[in-house]
């Protein structure tokens, strides 16, 4: 559900505008802390201003979503229609897979709708299905080419983004580029043929395991 047409229409006065921009900023902030499954109460608290605000600028938070994150799912549907555009194509498809992932470990609200959240509005749908056929042509390439296994298909990519992302998410703090490690290995499986496994960034301590385990087990009991 969209924004009210007639809200939209009608020119916002300028604390109301102010207090759109303090909602946003807020809801950014909170969303990509916490992941969609925050509430418009946490977005209000953070904006300093009643909920009742929130629902006067937005109708619901699949609105707010939507107003959100829209851009940013557009750039990312960008980021793999670039990333065809690469001479090389396994290398393409690393940089995107790298530039979406980055986007998605740092933002957990974003990668919560890159992965399938329950939020399917309209627009960001419409975004979303961007990233699908540039996606497949990016894959389809690199099979084509002798890169990539035969056996992958595009509906394997969401998958293992989620499983990555979720570990980005959780050492966000600790080690912000871990995901990375993981990332490497997960490539090199998708690989027809390698001369010698590629070079990995440094393992995790056992700080930062137990560390990912423990926000793992506070995220399930917020859930």
């Amino acid at each position: 559900m969209s924004e009210d047409p007639m809200t939209e229409c009608r020119p916002l006065r300028v604390d109301a505008v102010r207090n759109r921009e303090r909602i946003l900023e807020a809801a950014a902030v909170v969303f990509a802390e916490r992941g969609l499954d925050a509430t418009l109460d946490e977005v209000a608290v953070k904006a300093g201003v009643g909920v009742g605000t929130v629902y006067r600028r937005f109708s619901d938070k699949d609105a707010l979503v939507g107003a959100l994150f829209e851009n940013a799912v557009d750039e990312i549907a960008s980021l793999a229609l670039t990333a065809n555009d690469h001479d090389n194509s396994w290398e393409g498809l690393v940089w995107f897979l790298e530039e979406a992932l980055q986007r998605q470990c740092e933002n957990r609200g974003l990668r919560d709708i890159v992965v399938g959240a329950p939020y399917g509005l309209e627009r960001l749908a419409v975004a979303k299905c961007r990233i699908a056929p540039a996606l497949s042509a990016l894959v389809q390439r690199a099979q084509r080419d002798g890169y990539l296994r035969l056996d992958v298909v595009e509906a394997d990519f969401p998958i293992m983004e989620m499983m990555i992302s979720s570990l980005g998410c959780l050492t966000n703090q600790l080690a912000p580029d871990l995901w990375r490690r993981y990332l490497t290995i997960v490539l090199d499986g998708l690989l027809v043929q390698r001369a010698e496994p590629s070079a990995l960034r440094p393992s995790p301590t056992e700080e930062i395991v137990s560390e990912a385990l423990r926000s793992r087990q506070r995220h399930l009991r917020h859930a």
